[in-house]
């Protein structure tokens, strides 16, 4: 959650004022509180409200009654209790598993009580709520269903969602942010465009691209393409199964197993539909002896990997079970390093001023120092890589922000979140620095020495995955792609049908010249034609009537700057 602790404080202790009302509004005892927590964008309390039916209707009345009792609510005071003490005054079995949790943890059971209004917490409010909280700040939300605890066997509860910000010009902000979000939804401008489509007999989470998605896809793994070549990369092409034993060695297999379906064949050997490129990779450097002369090697790949991702996190392109990554891997020394991130910092801020992605910031994940056992290598070796990532975005001025827990298994990462033209953020590229997968694989080079030393691994993605990033321009653009992108670039409209011979024409000598044009040889008027135009985002299109044809010229009109000069 990207937050700040004065925001995090105040969605939480709102979240605890929303409690507080609903327990005035219904009854104390006729409702069972379980827990209400800080989120991205607001708050939510999850409520038993026994046999009372709650709907999106019921908001307003709640809402009114926050902010009725938000005056009253001047101070916290906190209290430490026994467990017994704990069970005594909270009788309702949810907050009695809550305690016996952080009994059973060895942590202290406290209780913070404003306005009259006690709960079970470990702290993390606004202090003076009614000094402190804009009324208008919030907005009760929607109300959802939600199973105690994430568990689909553990009874429904009723989720009552707030949003919250630290001003109402905040919320206003975000609150249009959202409804233009909702205009810009890529699934629903990808089945207008004719982009993709999702099979229910194909399954969830595999996309199919119609052929106007498919042309944005091609045009963007042969752009990428391009950009990496004249730097020096070097395509490949990897099969899409493995043997198990090579994702055994990686140490994926043993912590990717529900991701990674096996197959079996008629030998009894086991096979695994790959849900990561770089083992391969490794395989391919490992193919032939290297030299200090010949490093950085960059091998890259735009290759799709599966992923047998919960269907209750898939999401259109953006969540997907089969993802197209423009993958490479770096195999470098350990002193070209920071020359090698710089150079893949260059390449990415080329690529996303392209498409108008000119704000973003850096995230180095690390470890999460306190569960080290999940991760492969030493102390000495995290320590190094990590410190390494963090000297290169000093020395490239890059603002940076820690994010503990976050690192691969095998090496920290730096993850870059772009904003869009709606000023929502995105994760899109990856840079993750490997000392570890090298000893696996033992992958070697010849110094300078003439010894063998290890080779260092960057594994790199700038779109991350082609499905991700399409589904992002989609919202981006709003469906308005540029012309380089755009799946028609021109239409050529002929008014009549005895119009249809020079438009066909026209259509012909586009198509020889590589512009990606459209013939509207379908029946209607002009006004439709041109409105179909419009609606299907066409940067350019053509009218075709009597005076074109008699002036032997053409009027181009855009999408964006309306009619042009006529053309000869």
């Amino acid at each position: 959650m990207e937050t700040n602790d004065k925001l995090h404080n105040l969605r939480h202790t709102l979240a605890h004022l929303l409690a507080s009302a609903v327990g005035k509004i219904y009854k104390f005892d006729k409702i069972k509180l379980t827990l209400g927590p800080s989120i991205e964008n607001g708050f939510y309390y999850d409520i038993n409200f026994g046999n009372e039916k709650i709907s999106d209707s019921d908001l307003k009345k709640i809402e009114d009654t926050m902010r009725k009792e938000l005056p009253k609510w001047t101070a916290w005071e906190q209290k430490e209790l026994n467990k017994e003490e704990a069970l005594n005054f909270f009788k309702n079995e949810y907050k009695i598993e809550l305690i016996n949790e952080i009994a059973d943890r060895g942590e202290k059971i406290t209780t913070y009580t404003c306005g009259g209004f006690t709960d079970l917490c470990r702290g993390g409010h606004l202090d003076h709520p009614s000094q402190n909280i804009d009324p208008l700040s919030f907005k009760l939300d929607r109300v959802a269903g939600a199973y105690w605890r994430g568990n689909e066997k553990n009874k429904m509860l009723t989720r009552i969602y707030g949003l919250a910000f630290e001003t109402k010009e905040d919320l206003d902000t975000y609150i249009n942010q959202r409804e233009e979000a909702k205009k810009r939804d890529h699934k629903k401008l990808g089945k207008e465009l004719g982009l993709f489509v999702i099979s229910e007999l194909v399954g969830k989470g595999l996309p199919m691209y119609l052929p106007k998605g498919n042309i944005i896809k091609t045009e963007l793994e042969n752009f990428i393409r391009k950009e990496k070549e004249n730097l020096g990369y070097s395509f490949v092409t990897i099969p899409h199964i493995a043997r198990k034993e090579l994702y055994i060695r990686s140490g994926h297999m043993g912590k990717y197993d529900a991701m990674m379906p096996i197959m079996t064949d008629e030998n009894g050997e086991e096979f695994v539909m790959k849900a990561m490129n770089c083992p391969h990779h490794f395989e391919i450097y490992n193919a032939e002896p290297h030299s200090y002369r010949d490093l950085p090697l960059r091998i890259a790949e735009n290759t799709t990997v599966y992923r047998n991702e919960k269907s209750g996190e898939l999401a259109g392109l953006l969540r997907v079970k089969n993802l197209t990554q423009d993958d490479t891997h770096h195999f470098i020394r350990n002193v070209q390093i920071e020359s090698e991130i710089e150079m893949i910092f260059g390449l990415m801020q080329k690529v996303y001023n392209i498409f108008g992605f000119k704000d973003y910031k850096v995230e180095i994940s690390i470890r999460d120092p306190k569960n080290k056992e999940k991760y492969f290598g030493s102390d000495d070796v995290w320590e190094k890589a990590e410190n390494i990532l963090v000297n290169s975005a000093k020395k490239m001025n890059l603002k940076y922000s820690i994010e503990e827990g976050e690192a691969a298994f095998y090496g920290p990462k730096i993850d870059i979140k772009i904003k869009d033209s709606i000023g929502r953020e995105w994760q899109l590229a990856t840079i993750q620095l490997d000392f570890n997968q090298p000893n696996n694989f033992e992958m070697d080079y010849v110094g300078e020495d003439g010894k063998k030393h290890r080779v260092v691994v960057l594994h790199v993605a700038i779109f991350g995955s082609f499905e991700r990033f399409i589904g992002i321009l989609i919202e981006h653009y709003a469906g308005a792609f540029p012309l380089w992108l755009s799946p028609v670039q021109v239409k050529i409209i002929p008014v009549r049908e005895n119009h249809n011979e020079y438009a066909k024409q026209i259509y012909d000598l586009l198509k020889e010249n590589n512009i990606r044009a459209e013939l509207a040889n379908e029946n209607g008027n002009l006004g439709g034609k041109v409105r179909d135009a419009k609606n299907n985002k066409i940067p350019y299109w053509i009218v075709i009537g009597d005076k074109e044809i008699e002036a032997d010229k053409i009027t181009l009109e855009s999408r964006d700057k309306g009619q042009l000069n006529q053309i000869s």
